[in-house]
């Protein structure tokens, strides 16, 4: 019973990430946003659709039960969503799931960006290896762990680049500009 009502909370959740993320893209567009990445893009929400229907499958079918150590997990879950809301309301109506950038806007770096460039990101990898491990569902850890990491070498740096092209990133966070770019 507690893994519908976690799974459906998962569900809503990123549901209502993605009309927060649609109506913040409308307001930058407004402001002249360009998008990057829209190659990728399309992959990063099938590996969550298919993270989701897997974590689903892989505990339904299995009957897996929610591990022993359950509440290490929860708590573990909890903070990732702290980092997670700190950083949504940092970034404020600069939060999008799209690379979004405003040409010759001001990077935010206040928030959980003082410490770290992508916290966002490291929620994420976190919740894709500890969510299927709280209710046992381990191949579905590892393989969208491992899938992560795929997509995340091709979202960071692209991410980046365009930070790098339109706005004062390099400068904000103290990086030197590579050569060859």
């Amino acid at each position: 019973m507690f893994f519908y009502f976690f799974f459906a909370l998962l569900v809503f959740q990123r549901v209502a990430e993605l009309v927060v993320a649609k109506k913040n893209e409308k307001w930058m567009v407004k402001r002249g946003a360009l998008e990057h990445g829209q190659e990728h893009y399309p992959f990063i929400v099938l590996l969550h659709i298919a993270f989701l229907l897997s974590l689903f499958l892989e505990v339904i079918l299995f009957e897996k039960q929610i591990v022993n150590l359950w509440h290490f997990v929860i708590s573990l879950l909890a903070i990732t969503q702290l980092i997670r809301y700190w950083a949504l309301i940092s970034l404020g109506q600069y939060w999008n799931t799209k690379i979004m950038i405003v040409p010759n806007d001001v990077v935010v770096r206040k928030g959980p960006y003082r410490f770290i460039r992508h916290p966002n990101y490291i929620v994420v990898a976190i919740e894709l290896l500890f969510i299927p491990l709280l209710f046992q569902a381990y191949a579905t850890a590892i393989i969208f762990t491992l899938l992560n990491i795929g997509m995340m070498t091709i979202r960071i740096p692209a991410e980046e680049k365009a930070l790098s092209q339109h706005t004062n990133y390099l400068e904000v966070f103290k990086l030197s500009q590579e050569p060859n770019e």
